[in-house]
């Protein structure tokens, strides 16, 4: 008995793995179909005179909102002070170029480099959650610009910030911002389905379980954390350099973690395609609703979120695979 046991259930196990490994083709080969399709066409932005400013905030926001994703989907957390990696990244292109005569490009890895740094002086704060976890990181983000606003005028530029000069090149910038913008969904691609994701929702959803289980729980969620806190501090630098100016008043502004927050969630935090989804959804509808409407735009974009997170609040991508879970398998 224990021998025909035994029998049914390899016989049962070889399908599965079977249209697991039929999965895993499909999945790699849509992957790798939209990712081409996606490189074409930004590449041909500029050289069909697209709109380069607007694209090149599309990928921005996909990067921004793709790397939230990582703190609060794969996470749990809720950073409103995910801004700060932002306006670290750029004073640390600008500081470099203006102050110290770096090359832009080689400028820019350091720019990274000051997001993993701030995110370890932040990982302290990894103990908590909910909402303390929310206000402790908009503090701390609020004292980041404290911090540059007080810094002598002749490094940050003070209150008025620092200008790049003449080394502006909005086609480069574009296209490393592209780089960054693939570089970032690359990683966050493999996050989804490495050992290191499988622990981050573990631990996202019971901690203590996932410790039972023998994850290592404080270095699971540090390893999240310096991964969400890496690109936006890129997308920074990269920003300053495309702009040609920094100052604190935009770098840090509270609005670039709202539209994070808000293209994120509108597409479903926990899966890689949802902020990109979300992003290009909520960008489009925002141009489109600023040229038909400017004196209200923020006005219509505010009900649309609304309304959005009423009727969907899994998200674009969320809500389809809820209703869909069998397209799991295929939609990250």
């Amino acid at each position: 008995m224990q021998t025909e046991a035994n029998g049914a259930e390899a016989a049962g196990a070889a399908p599965r793995a079977a249209e697991r490994a039929k999965a895993r083709r499909i999945y790699v080969t849509l992957a790798s179909v939209i990712g081409a399709l996606v490189s074409v066409y930004f590449v041909l932005v500029p050289v069909f005179g697209l709109n380069v400013a607007f694209h090149f905030y599309l990928m921005l926001w996909i990067t921004m909102a793709s790397a939230f994703n990582v703190a609060s989907g794969f996470s749990g957390y809720m950073p409103f002070g995910y801004v700060a990696f932002y306006g670290v990244g750029a004073f640390t292109t600008a500081i470099l170029v203006k102050v110290l005569g770096f090359p832009v490009l080689a400028a820019l890895p350091f720019s990274g480099l000051a997001g993993v740094v701030l995110g370890l002086l932040f990982a302290p704060t990894l103990r908590l959650s909910g909402i303390y976890f929310a206000i402790v990181s908009l503090a701390l983000a609020g004292i980041c610009r404290l911090i540059i606003t007080n810094m002598p005028e002749r490094i940050t530029g003070g209150s008025f910030g620092l200008q790049l000069g003449s080394r502006a090149e909005p086609v480069l910038s574009f296209y490393v911002m592209m780089f960054v913008m693939l570089l970032a969904l690359g990683t966050i691609l493999w996050l989804s389905r490495s050992r290191l994701g499988k622990a981050l929702r573990a631990v996202r959803d019971d901690a203590e379980a996932a410790d039972m289980m023998g994850v290592n729980v404080v270095r699971v969620r540090l390893y999240g954390w310096l991964i969400a806190a890496f690109f936006p501090a890129l997308c920074g630098g990269v920003e300053a350099w495309y702009t040609n100016v920094v100052d604190t008043e935009t770098a840090f502004n509270t609005l670039t973690t709202a539209k994070t927050v808000i293209y994120a969630v509108a597409g479903g935090l926990g899966t890689v395609t949802g902020p990109i989804v979300g992003a290009v959804a909520m960008v489009w509808l925002d141009e489109l609703i600023w040229r038909q409407f400017p004196r209200i735009n923020l006005l219509i974009l505010g009900i649309a979120t609304v309304l959005l997170v009423l009727f969907l609040p899994r998200g674009l991508i969320g809500t389809l695979l809820r209703r869909r879970p069998q397209w799991r398998r295929y939609i990250p």
